[in-house]
């Protein structure tokens, strides 16, 4: 590794045990992302311990629409990670100074007017939703306050962006343990000492998310004077943006079609009463819980193989898919063996009311027999963005996540009841699975390399271009 590798704190995965750098890799983006799982968990709790079913249906009819605002910056987010990286790995601070500065101003730009719009739409979206008259009132309240200050959560996120381009991955954790601490205080204070209700919640959320957000900008500009964030700059390289958005906006693209299929989704299980919607909630939050660590393995294995793939190592990137598959496959497993019979007094331990703990359970018993195809289906489509191939994943996931997962959804829920409605996702998985493993043993995706990281020679570290071999 180089001096400067050394300096930026960068992961050279190109030698060394591949098992070794994805699980090391993985670590600091499991233990963020289950900080994040956290305080969300901790607003199902104590709310639904606390308040009641319908603040608990309240609290997760908010999660999808927020997400499908927000993701549009996350796209933002992840496009200014791999701008970043590349600048700062060629020692171009100037230019990682000028991406950090066009990032914050399409960022403040457009935050007002997207926050303006986010408020506005939420009556119509709750229609929408169908959304039990019991948990309206304070669907609307959550769903008011956290959309006018989610500002906090997508100023998070270009922080971590930020900071992942300059190979830190580990002080996101400091941001998301402040964010942590302060949501499960804030919550404990303001519903049960204030006796606020959800709007407690909904505060406390938005405070501590902003906390983090402001905390980042400071950390970076102690830790990196030369780039510090100055959000009203105004300084925007519009070639510099359109490469960004160019990475990222299919990935933003992507999530918030996911999360305006989750929304349809929900719009059924809402028409099923307050109780079924507090359930899934529950089950839901399990479900993300325990993916986790299949998450992180597959943001790992992208930069694995993208490193690897730049040296032309397909040797190691195959090495490190097998690890990466066979690791979340045995996750999934031990999940599956876990949730399937605990789902009921897993879910209980958010509600006593016994409707909401056979929603709940009913979720997971229909969803985890299809874990670990969905682990394969997820790892490979990360494995393949890492390779250059950004397309195949975006329409694969949209196809199983949405084109089937849907009509699955409300087919099985009207013919047979919502008890076995959940057996819909699993369809869509089932599919996205196919189609994945077909299109990566093609080895079509091999194509996005570039011709000029092809040796020509069949003894080569990459085979011939009309070699039939694939990994």
């Amino acid at each position: 590794m180089d001096d400067s590798a050394v300096h930026s704190g960068m992961r050279d995965m190109t030698v060394g045990t591949p098992a070794g750098h994805i699980f090391r890799f993985a670590l600091p983006l499991l233990a963020g992302s289950f900080l994040q799982q956290l305080y969300n968990m901790v607003d199902s709790w104590v709310v639904g311990r606390y308040v009641g079913d319908a603040a608990l249906a309240a609290v997760g009819v908010g999660f999808p629409v927020i997400f499908m605002f927000t993701s549009l910056f996350m796209g933002l987010s992840n496009g200014g990670t791999v701008v970043i990286a590349q600048s700062y790995g060629a020692g171009q601070m100037d230019r990682v100074r000028d991406a950090v500065d066009t990032i914050y101003t399409a960022f403040m730009a457009a935050a007002i007017p997207v926050t303006v719009l986010a408020v506005l739409l939420v009556d119509p979206i709750l229609l929408l939703l169908r959304v039990d008259e019991s948990a309206r009132q304070e669907a609307r309240t959550y769903l008011l306050v956290v959309c006018a200050g989610s500002v906090g959560a997508i100023g998070y996120n270009l922080n971590a962006g930020i900071l992942g381009g300059l190979g830190n991955s580990r002080s996101t954790l400091l941001f998301l343990s402040i964010a942590a601490g302060m949501n499960i205080f804030l919550d404990l204070a303001l519903v049960l000492w204030a006796d606020m209700g959800v709007l407690g919640v909904a505060v406390g959320t938005i405070v501590s998310q902003a906390s983090s957000w402001l905390f980042g900008i400071f950390y970076i500009r102690l830790r990196y004077p030369a780039i510090a964030i100055r959000p009203f700059c105004r300084r925007f390289d519009r070639a510099l943006f359109r490469q960004i958005m160019g990475i990222g906006l299919p990935a933003g693209i992507q999530m918030s079609l996911v999360a305006l299929g989750s929304m349809v989704v929900m719009s059924k299980i809402n028409s099923f009463g307050e109780a079924f919607t507090a359930g899934y909630n529950v089950g839901y939050r399990l479900d993300q819980l325990a993916f986790l660590p299949v998450q992180s393995l597959s943001n790992a294995v992208t930069a694995f193989v993208g490193q690897n793939i730049g040296a032309r190592r397909l040797d190691r990137a195959r090495s490190g898919i097998r690890v990466t598959v066979a690791a979340a496959v045995a996750w999934s497993a031990l999940m599956a063996a876990v949730l399937i019979p605990f789902g009921a007094p897993l879910v209980r331990l958010f509600s006593s009311t016994e409707a909401v703990v056979q929603a709940g359970s009913a979720y997971l018993q229909c969803i985890m027999p299809f874990y670990g195809l969905f682990a394969v289906m997820f790892s490979l489509n990360n494995a393949m963005r890492g390779a250059g191939e950004s397309v195949f994943p975006m329409v694969d996931t949209v196809f199983s996540l949405i084109l089937l997962r849907i009509p699955a959804v409300y087919w099985l829920a009207d013919q047979f009841g919502p008890d076995v409605m959940y057996y819909g996702i699993g369809v869509g998985w089932v599919l996205g699975f196919l189609l994945t493993v077909v299109y990566y043993f093609s080895g079509r995706w091999k194509r996005r390399i570039l011709p000029a990281d092809r040796p020509s020679g069949p003894n080569g570290i990459f085979p011939p271009k009309n070699d039939p071999r694939t990994l």
